[in-house]
């Protein structure tokens, strides 16, 4: 159980990448002030754990209404994380304007928690995560109390978002957010080995 959380931690923490985060919630929060910069760091991270939540929920469920077998999305999780790695790897700027999110109604929901923290990828994540045909409801909780603990820093990285840029600098942010894509490719191979090797190799049960 212990691997299983550890593997949940490293996956979550690198598909949100709270450091990768930093230049678009200074960039998109740059025309508010102090006190509603801090709330929209709470209000981003509050819509993204509902979201994200209802998906390690309800995801499945979902999937089994519409009949998709679940090594059918670790493959499609798995070449869609894996694309999202590659992005990180070559340090893709996002598509949505920072000049344009800037002046939405409310930045917290669009662009931060959505598409950025709650993004695809996130909700895949949990949703592969959290397969009820592998783990138990025990593991599943875990998974979801591993969710709010890797939200719980991202909240802490944009509240020390000014502090943490000086101190690494545009430089060292990239660095960071390059190795988090590498390491998010690896764990997107996994997820999509792991879904050819349920359809083509299922373990047979053996009998006590």
């Amino acid at each position: 159980m212990w691997d299983n959380l550890l593997r949940d931690a490293v996956t979550l923490f690198v598909v949100i990448d709270p450091v990768g985060l930093l230049p678009i919630y200074v960039s998109v929060t740059r025309f508010l002030t102090p006190v509603q910069r801090r709330a929209a760091a709470f209000r981003a991270i509050g819509v993204s754990a509902v979201i994200l939540l209802l998906a390690l929920v309800g995801g499945q469920f979902l999937l089994e209404a519409l009949h998709v077998r679940l090594a059918s999305f670790q493959v499609a999780g798995g070449i869609v994380l894996f694309l999202l790695g590659l992005q990180m790897l070559a340090a893709t700027e996002p598509k949505h304007e920072p000049e344009q999110a800037a002046q939405s109604d409310d930045v917290a929901v669009y662009p931060l928690a959505i598409p950025f923290i709650a993004g695809p990828g996130s909700m895949l994540a949990v949703i592969v995560l959290s397969n009820k045909a592998r783990f138990s409801v025990l593991e599943q909780t875990g998974t979801g109390v591993v969710l709010l603990a890797v939200l719980g820093v991202t909240l802490v990285t944009l509240l020390a978002a000014d502090r943490i840029q000086r101190l690494i600098g545009a430089t060292g942010a990239n660095v960071v957010s390059r190795v988090m894509g590498l390491i998010l490719c690896a764990l997107a191979a996994e997820s999509v080995l792991s879904g050819i090797e349920t359809t083509f190799f299922p373990r047979s049960e053996t009998p006590p």
